[in-house]
């Protein structure tokens, strides 16, 4: 964990090759993974929106039927393509998963994709508000370019203070997302 989250952050400017990273990784998963395992698979966060810069890794979210089935079998299939296996407690100190991540690198180890496992019913899955938002706001994804670029020149080798800085913007954008969702 401590690779992961030392690694040096960089933001480039959008690349219309992103979606087609996801299409292809997603096609990969469908293939590897046991079909009733799975459901759908959404491609999310900045290399979602196009024209957003980002850092040049595709974040993807897959629903899973449970955790469990993460721990148990996806883990072990991923893990021996060479994939990096995170994940959240339910409860500190207690056994369970409440969210699981893997990273994907390429040959030179570089990552490719973060792949989020969230069960249907998680609270994560509003990270897709966050998406459609700024898909809809062109303005506002120009606004959080601007600021992640910012962020990243401040701390390029401080993942978490990048992603705390991140906070308040997103905090605003979610909120209106949900007004807009409830208006």
């Amino acid at each position: 964990m401590s690779r992961a989250l030392g690694e040096r952050i960089e933001i480039v400017p959008y690349d219309p090759g992103w979606p087609r990273a996801f299409e292809e990784e997603a096609a990969r998963l469908r293939a590897c993974l046991p079909p009733d395992m799975i459901g759908r698979i959404e491609h999310f966060g900045s290399t979602a929106v196009p024209g957003l810069h980002a850092k040049p890794i595709v974040d993807m979210l897959v629903e899973v039927r449970s955790m469990s089935d993460v721990a148990q079998h996806i883990a072990p299939l991923l893990q021996a393509q060479g994939c990096e296996f995170f994940w959240r407690a339910s409860q500190p100190g207690l056994p369970g998963i409440e969210y699981a991540w893997f990273i994907r690198r390429d040959a030179s180890g570089r990552r490719t994709h973060h792949i989020h496992f969230l069960e249907r019913g998680s609270s994560e899955w509003e990270r897709l508000l966050f998406r459609d938002y700024l898909r809809a706001h062109p303005e506002a994804a120009r606004e959080y370019g601007a600021l992640k670029c910012r962020i990243a020149a401040a701390c390029p080798d401080d993942r978490r203070a990048y992603a705390q800085a991140k906070g308040d913007f997103i905090a605003r954008i979610m909120r209106a997302a949900r007004a807009g969702r409830e208006g």
